[in-house]
C-alpha cells in the first residue's frame, strides 16, 4: 500500500531539482523529435502474431518547408491554478492522488514492469480546458509533466514516475477519456486517448476504414504521431499519413489548429515526429477509405528452413503487390517446444489475387510449410480477428529498420539471435518479428514528414515476455544484444514508437529529420516542460 499524501501539497524539492536538470538537457542534445501524446507502441505486448531511405524528389507536402509555426489559433489564460486543490477545483476531468479510489488503475500502463510507478498525480482531461489547467499548473509549481494515451510505452516514460526509467514524479496528463470517433462521409474526427479496438469498430459500421496498427487496447494518438505501422500501411500508408487536421495545446497554453496549410510545420512534427514534446494533441483528423474485403493468411515453416525463408521473404514481401503486406516472426522461449517461423499476411485487392504471389514466395523457400490457412473475412471481422485477445504482460523491446536485403551470412546472424531467445533464463517468448514496408509507404518524400525511413524494407522489432515481478535486466540485455548484432547490416535506425531508453541520439528515429524537429520543438516547447529522456 502506498502512503497517501495531502492533496494540496507542493511539488517536492528533490522533484524540482529533477525537473531543472530535465529542463537542461535540450540545449546539450543535437536533435530532437516531434509532439503530441508520448509513450506508447505501436504493437501490443502479447505472444501471438500480430501485425505491427534515402531521398525522393516528390510527394505530398514536398514543398519548401515553412520556416515558423505560425499563428496559433487561441491565446493561453493568464494564471491558472498553483495548487493542487485550485488544479482540481478548475477541471471537470478527474485528478486522482494516491489514496484516491481508483489511483493503482490509473497509474500503471499496459506493461506491467512498470507497476510500481509513483507518478505525483494523474489528470484524466475532459477537454482542452483541461489541458490548459494542468499546463499552467505546471508551470506555476515547476512540476514535471508525463503524456500518456493508450499507456503502452516501452521505456515507462508515460507513467510519470517509475523507477529506473530516469523520469521524476509527475504530473501525468492523460488523454485517454478523449476517445469519440465520429465519422463524417470519408473523414473520420478521433479523440487521441481512442483505442483502436473501437476506432475500427467505429469505422467498419460506418463501411470505412484506416490503416493503423492491430492492438485493440494502443490509443490512436500516440500511434500516429510516432508514425503508425499496421497490416494496411503498403495500401494506405503509415496512419500519419492519413492525418490531415490535428488540434494539439502547446506547453504556453496555446490551442492550435494545424494542418498542411495551418501551422504546417507542427503539423509536419505530427506526421511521424514522435510523443511527448512539444504538445498535448487533443483530437485529430484523418482521411479514411472504403472498408476493403479481406484475405488473412498464416504459413508455418518448419525451424530447419528459417534461413531460407528469411531470404525469400525480404526478395518478396517488400516489392509485391501494394495490396499484400506481410510480417515474419521467428520466435522462441518456454511457451515454445521448439523455434517457430510464422508469416502472417493481409490481402486487401480481388478474391483469390494473391494466390500466385504467395505461392511463389512459398516455391522460392524451397520448404514444405507445417501449415498454411487462409480466411476471407469482411474488414471489421477481420481486425477483431487480428487484434487476438489483449494481455498486460511484462515485456522488453528495441527496434531496428531495415534498410536493405541480409546477405547470407547476416541471415544466419538474425536466425541465430533468435534461437538464442531460448537460451534466457525465464524467456517465456522472444525473438524478431519482421513488418513490411514499401508501396505507399514509399510514395512519401523521406523529408515530407517527420517519419524518414519512406525507402526502408521494414520495420524490425525484438521482444522478449517475461514474468511479472521478475528482474527485466537479462531480457533488455537480450533484446538490446540482438539489435547490435544486426547493426553491422542496418545501422543505428530505430522507430519512435518503439522507442528504447539505451538510445541516447535521437538521431537514430530521425535521421535526416532531427534537425528540423529539434527546431520545431524549441520554438513550441523553449522551457523543456514535456521533455523526456534522451528526446528533446
Amino acid at each position: 500500500m502506498q502512503q497517501e499524501r495531502p492533496r494540496d501539497d507542493r511539488p517536492r524539492d528533490d522533484d524540482r531539482d529533477d525537473r531543472s536538470r530535465r529542463a537542461t538537457r535540450r540545449t546539450v542534445l543535437a536533435g530532437g523529435i516531434g509532439l503530441g501524446v508520448a509513450g506508447v507502441l505501436a504493437a501490443c505486448s502479447r505472444p501471438d502474431p500480430a501485425p505491427s531511405g534515402s531521398p525522393r524528389p516528390s510527394g505530398p507536402g514536398s514543398a519548401a518547408p515553412s520556416t515558423g509555426t505560425g499563428t496559433p489559433s487561441s491565446s493561453p489564460t493568464p494564471g491558472g491554478p498553483d495548487s493542487w486543490d485550485a488544479l482540481a477545483a478548475v477541471v471537470t476531468g478527474t485528478l486522482l492522488r494516491s489514496g484516491s479510489s481508483g489511483w493503482d488503475a490509473a497509474r500503471v500502463l499496459q506493461n506491467p514492469r512498470y507497476d510500481d510507478a509513483d507518478p505525483q498525480a494523474v489528470l484524466r482531461v475532459a477537454g482542452v480546458g483541461d489541458v490548459q489547467a494542468a499546463l499552467a499548473f505546471a508551470r506555476n509549481t515547476r512540476t514535471p509533466v508525463a503524456l500518456r494515451s493508450g499507456g503502452h510505452s516501452y521505456t515507462g516514460w508515460s507513467a510519470g514516475g517509475a523507477p529506473g526509467t530516469d523520469v521524476p514524479r509527475s504530473l501525468v496528463i492523460s488523454t485517454q477519456d478523449l476517445d469519440d470517433v465520429r465519422v463524417d462521409g470519408d473523414t473520420a474526427t478521433i479523440g487521441p486517448g481512442a483505442r483502436l479496438a473501437d476506432v475500427y469498430a467505429t469505422l467498419a459500421r460506418a463501411g470505412r476504414a484506416i490503416g493503423s496498427g492491430s492492438c485493440p487496447t494502443v490509443g490512436i494518438g500516440g500511434l500516429t504521431l510516432g508514425g503508425g505501422v499496421g497490416v494496411l500501411v503498403r495500401s494506405s500508408g503509415l496512419t500519419c499519413d492519413q492525418l490531415t487536421g490535428v488540434t494539439l495545446v502547446t506547453p504556453d497554453g496555446r490551442v492550435h489548429e494545424v494542418s498542411a496549410t495551418a501551422e504546417p510545420d507542427l503539423f509536419w512534427a505530427c506526421r511521424g515526429g514522435g510523443g511527448g514534446t512539444v504538445g498535448v494533441v487533443t483530437s485529430m483528423t484523418f482521411r479514411t477509405q472504403s472498408a476493403p474485403p479481406v484475405l488473412l493468411f498464416s504459413i508455418v515453416f518448419p525451424w530447419s528452413a528459417a534461413a531460407a525463408v528469411v531470404r525469400a521473404w525480404q526478395d518478396w514481401a517488400p516489392v509485391a503487390d501494394r495490396r499484400l503486406w506481410s510480417t515474419l516472426k521467428l520466435l522462441n522461449g518456454t511457451r515454445h517446444s521448439a523455434p517457430t517461423v510464422t508469416v502472417t499476411g493481409v490481402w486487401t485487392g480481388p478474391e483469390r489475387g494473391a494466390d500466385a504471389s504467395v505461392d511463389a514466395f512459398v516455391a522460392a523457400t524451397g520448404a514444405t510449410p507445417t501449415s498454411h490457412t487462409a480466411d476471407e473475412l469482411t474488414y471489421g471481422a477481420a481486425v477483431v480477428r487480428l487484434a487476438g485477445t489483449p494481455q498486460r504482460v511484462s515485456e522488453a523491446a528495441t527496434s531496428s529498420i531495415g534498410t536493405r536485403k541480409l546477405t547470407g551470412a547476416e541471415i544466419a546472424v538474425l536466425v541465430r539471435q533468435a534461437a538464442a531467445a531460448g537460451d534466457v533464463a525465464g524467456n517465456r517468448e522472444g525473438g524478431v518479428a519482421l513488418d513490411a514496408l514499401g508501396g505507399a509507404v514509399a510514395d512519401v518524400g523521406r523529408t515530407d514528414s517527420a517519419f524518414p525511413w519512406r525507402d526502408a524494407l521494414m520495420t524490425v522489432q525484438y521482444t522478449a515476455v517475461f514474468a511479472d515481478g521478475a528482474d527485466p535486466a537479462p531480457f533488455d540485455a537480450y533484446v538490446r544484444g540482438f539489435r547490435q548484432a544486426m547493426e553491422p547490416a542496418w545501422g543505428t535506425g530505430a522507430y519512435a514508437n518503439y522507442c528504447d531508453a539505451a538510445i541516447t541520439d535521437p538521431s537514430a528515429y530521425f535521421d535526416v529529420n532531427t534537425s528540423r524537429l529539434h527546431r520545431i520543438a524549441e520554438q513550441a516547447d523553449p522551457d523543456g516542460l514535456l521533455d523526456q529522456p534522451h528526446w528533446v
